[in-house]
């Protein structure tokens, strides 16, 4: 269960929740340039952009869950049980793993139409990263300043829709929540008028009435409606700590409380991370659920040019004064 959305308010920025039953060893990550990344059915890449993102690192690889490049391209991989579907070796095309998506558009790619072009060549390899490291089921956001979209690998092959919204939660599948969307045209940050009868007396009782029927829990369909109320309805003066802040607070509206939202395994799914990345500037920011204050890396202030990757344990411990 995650949520991810953009912004673009002076700079751009992308950045999700991440929502899991445990940790999976996530720490941010800086891959740079010189640093090669491996493909199982494809030509190692072995220089590339530089990249920041969160991610597990297992064999000296790092498994990103979401990453900005230095030119500013973002992507993120999010929850799609029941509906991914990956597929067998395809000699016509260029076979990606899921956990290799990310770098291999990422290494390459400066923007979301570059990126559609190798998007028309992949097909989803069905192989896991190691016996022990299984195969997640996943849909991905790609954005960059400009525009985004959703990336599906379905049972109908790989489906890429346009993202009018720069939001994505959980399965269903996108075109499902586009289609949801339209149940809440009526949805308004203004103060409401009486369009009931104009020949009765009604008012309203107190402010914030005109969202009325803006969903409130936990699931993804109604994260997705109140994730795009608020972005496209938040305000921030434009600077940076303003604008990060407003975006943590959408990202804490949709955020799980642990112990609120029990799995059908009976564990609890609650939000491990928050983050915000500034794509423009390359400085990533991230709360984790132990710790609420904002820590900030920043991707220039380390070699890009370098060959190892540079590793930044999260700082989980609470500070309250």
């Amino acid at each position: 269960m995650c949520t991810s959305f953009t912004y673009v308010n002076q700079d751009f920025y992308f950045g999700r929740n991440l929502d899991l039953d445990c940790g999976f060893g996530e720490e941010v990550v800086i891959t740079p340039r010189q640093y090669p990344f491996l493909f199982r059915h494809k030509e190692t890449i072995a220089h590339h952009y530089a990249m920041i993102g969160m991610a597990t690192v297992i064999d000296n690889t790092p498994l990103y869950a979401e990453a900005v490049n230095e030119k500013g391209l973002g992507m993120a991989g999010l929850q799609f049980s029941q509906n991914a579907v990956y597929f067998p070796y395809k000699e016509d095309q260029d076979n990606i793993a899921s956990f290799e998506i990310i770098p291999w558009i990422l290494s390459q790619c400066e923007t979301v139409k570059q990126a559609r072009q190798l998007l028309e060549r992949i097909n989803v390899l069905d192989i896991a990263f190691k016996d022990s490291v299984p195969n997640s089921p996943l849909h991905w956001i790609l954005a960059d300043k400009d525009q985004s979209i959703v990336i599906e690998s379905v049972q109908e092959g790989l489906k890429i829709y346009d993202n009018p919204f720069g939001v994505l939660t959980n399965n269903p599948p996108f075109d499902f929540h586009c289609l949801n969307m339209q149940q809440y045209l009526n949805l308004t940050k203004s103060y409401p008028e009486n369009r009931l009868n104009k020949n009765i007396d009604l008012k309203p009782y107190a402010v914030g009435m005109g969202a009325i029927g803006l969903p409130g829990d936990a699931s993804s369909v109604s994260r997705f409606v109140k994730t795009a109320f608020l972005k496209h309805n938040l305000y921030s003066d434009g600077t940076e700590s303003d604008n990060v802040q407003q975006f943590f607070r959408v990202l804490h509206q949709v955020a799980m409380v642990k112990g609120s939202v029990m799995t059908a395994e009976n564990k609890m799914d609650y939000t491990l991370y928050s983050c915000c990345i500034n794509a423009t500037k390359g400085i990533y920011y991230y709360t984790t659920h132990e710790n609420s204050t904002i820590q900030k890396i920043n991707i220039q202030d380390h070699n890009l040019a370098g060959t190892k990757l540079v590793q930044f344990p999260l700082n989980r411990q609470s500070v309250i004064f």
